[in-house]
């Protein structure tokens, strides 16, 4: 008991000498260097105006601590970036004898004129505050002032995803005076590139930064021009991952879908196999890669055009067997005519007559000739003749036309479509993948 009252007493007893010790025009005495008084600022401080108000702009400088940039997502089209932020600038107001600087508490900017910064396309920042507020205030003995801040923030980048995942996507964090006009307030960069730290050390999970650059710039807006900052700089994606992922599985089951080829024509359930299956398993890979950008859909990506490509070769080879199997099936149909009299004629041989065989091979036969001239006067009609209407004519020429069409697209010999096959389709294949791969490269 007797020592909290000691100790309140001794505490009254020091808050009027402090109180009067840290008047605005008072200085504490230590190592030689005065320090100015931050307890009565309201007596010759006006925190509301800026520096040099109704004179010339105050100039700011900065400069960035670059500790992550995580999170770029291309669904919502921004990336999330850890930054210090380092705010130069200089108050005439806070000049004070000698040449030292020193270290404040950040509470202090309460009672001071601090620039309105901020950053241009956020959507999501908050100041760190573990274990206390992550701020720095520093006074210097000509006034200058160093304010800085760990900021982390969520900032919008526009992405051209076209080429995705061969693309290159340029991001920019922008840094602009909220309410102050170029008339009240200039910003600048401290050292021009060297202002940026931190990049050269970022290691990203799917990127690659391949450049950066600062810039000065001015936004127009109703209300006046105001100077903006910007640090751009250029991601390049990671495309190893999505070789393994994606491109090398379509290329197998393109492959895949080509070993039909070297099956017979009669082997139908293991084509047919093959080809559903190789067709399922590459619409489920399509699928799959498109279900990590569900939100970005509307672009054509470049790896939609090779899946895409894979599917064509994928399903043209089950065409192929279709249009082959098709074919072998109308010979064989067309063979069968000609070899099923004479096998009749042989049961006949020996279960009838001389004169029941001879009759029915000479009715047989005027069938035959009776049945050739009509197909023989359908085909090579003369549409010259005069005894003919204009609208037999007609129908003649459209007739003659469509047998030579369908004679062009006659396959002949069934078994030489899986030999052009075998060597077409890879060849095809390989002279796009040249062509794909050079244009989103290099183009």
């Amino acid at each position: 008991m007797f020592c909290r009252c000691f100790s309140f007493f001794g505490l009254c007893l020091f808050l009027p000498t402090q109180r009067s010790s840290l008047g605005h025009g008072s200085s504490l005495q230590g190592r030689g260097t005065s320090v100015p008084g931050f307890e009565n600022l309201t007596a010759g401080y006006n925190k509301y105006l800026r520096p040099n108000f109704g004179g010339e702009p105050v100039q700011i400088a900065m400069s960035l601590d670059i500790a992550s940039i995580s999170s770029v997502s291309e669904s919502d089209m921004d990336y999330t970036a850890t930054i210090s932020l380092w705010q130069r600038w200089t108050d005439p107001r806070l000049v004070f004898r000698g040449n030292g600087s020193f270290t404040l508490d950040a509470r202090l900017l309460e009672l001071l004129w601090v620039p309105d910064t901020y950053i241009v396309g956020s959507k999501r920042s908050f100041l760190h505050d573990v274990t206390v507020g992550n701020r720095l205030l520093r006074l210097f003995s000509n006034g200058t002032v160093l304010y800085a801040s760990r900021i982390t923030t969520t900032v919008a980048c526009n992405m051209d995803l076209s080429k995705y995942p061969m693309d290159t996507q340029t991001c920019r964090l922008q840094l602009e005076s909220w309410g102050y006009d170029e008339s009240d307030v200039t910003l600048a960069w401290l050292w021009g590139n060297s202002s940026v730290r931190g990049m050269d050390e970022l290691r990203l999970a799917r990127f690659r930064l391949q450049r950066y650059h600062t810039l000065l710039a001015s936004s127009r807006h109703g209300t006046g021009i105001y100077p903006r900052l910007i640090l751009q700089f250029e991601l390049r994606r990671n495309v190893l991952y999505f070789i393994l992922e994606t491109y090398v599985p379509s290329t197998l089951l393109v492959m895949l879908s080509w070993v039909s080829f070297w099956i017979t024509l009669d082997s139908v359930p293991a084509r047919t196999c093959i080809g559903v299956t190789t067709v399922l398993s590459m619409t489920t890979l399509m699928i799959g890669s498109r279900s990590s950008l569900s939100k970005t859909n509307c672009f054509i990506k470049a790896i939609d055009v090779y899946l895409g490509i894979c599917f064509s070769f994928i399903f043209g080879a089950l065409v192929e067997y279709a249009v082959a199997h098709y074919s072998s099936s109308q010979k064989c149909a067309a063979e069968v005519p000609q070899e099923g009299p004479a096998n009749e004629l042989a049961e006949e041989m020996e279960e009838v007559n001389i004169t029941n065989i001879l009759n029915n091979s000479i009715t047989s036969y005027k069938q035959k000739i009776s049945f050739t001239s009509i197909e023989i006067s359908s085909d090579n009609v003369n549409c010259s003749d005069l005894t003919m209407k204009s609208h037999e004519k007609i129908k003649c020429v459209l007739r003659n036309k469509m047998h030579r069409i369908i004679g062009y697209f006659t396959i002949q010999n069934p078994g030489n479509v899986d030999h052009y096959s075998k060597l077409l389709f890879p060849l095809f294949f390989m002279v796009i993948n040249v062509f794909y791969w050079t244009y989103y490269l290099y183009f």
